[in-house]
């Protein structure tokens, strides 16, 4: 088998970024509820939730150990996107609502990227065998799909008034 040091830091750098994606996205569907972003936003939510999930069930699986710190960093990171989305900083809702989804869409993506590269590598570790990593691509390619026209509808409403 394989040394997993390099593996170790990869899951770890991913799931403190699911930390921050997670958080993010309850937040959207939270604000954007009523609106006809919202069902999208909220089964997001839910997806991207079990995601983080599935990806820390395989870092036990694994053995691998969670960095307490990178998760800290996950969250805090979060924490600061949504100072920097703030209405203090960016008060064009339309501009604020494209940069929230555009940074969604953004981390749907290193997801996507995470499932593919696993799958890149799952004869070397036996443990990513049993991880539907073709079920987690298509998920997280039908979430970015989900909500592509919800921004690129923001990006029609903030960039051309």
């Amino acid at each position: 088998m394989a040394s997993t040091e390099g593996l170790e830091t990869y899951l770890n750098d991913h799931l403190a970024g699911s930390v921050t994606g997670s958080e993010l996205a309850d937040k959207l569907a939270e604000v954007h509820a009523s609106s006809v972003a919202g069902p999208v936003l909220s089964e997001l939510a839910r997806e991207i939730m079990r995601d983080r999930m599935t990806l820390a069930e395989l870092m036990d699986r694994m053995g691998i150990e969670k960095s307490t710190v990178k998760q800290a960093s996950g969250w805090v990171g979060e924490k600061v996107t949504r100072l920097k989305l703030s209405d203090v900083v960016i008060s064009d809702q339309n501009l604020k609502q494209l940069l929230e989804f555009e940074t969604l869409s953004l981390g749907i993506e290193g997801k996507r990227s995470l499932w593919r590269a696993l799958r890149e590598v799952r004869e070397v570790y036996p443990e990513l065998i049993a991880t539907d990593l073709d079920g987690l691509v298509e998920r997280a390619e039908h979430q970015r799909a989900m909500l592509e026209d919800h921004r690129l509808a923001a990006a029609r409403r903030s960039l051309s008034s």
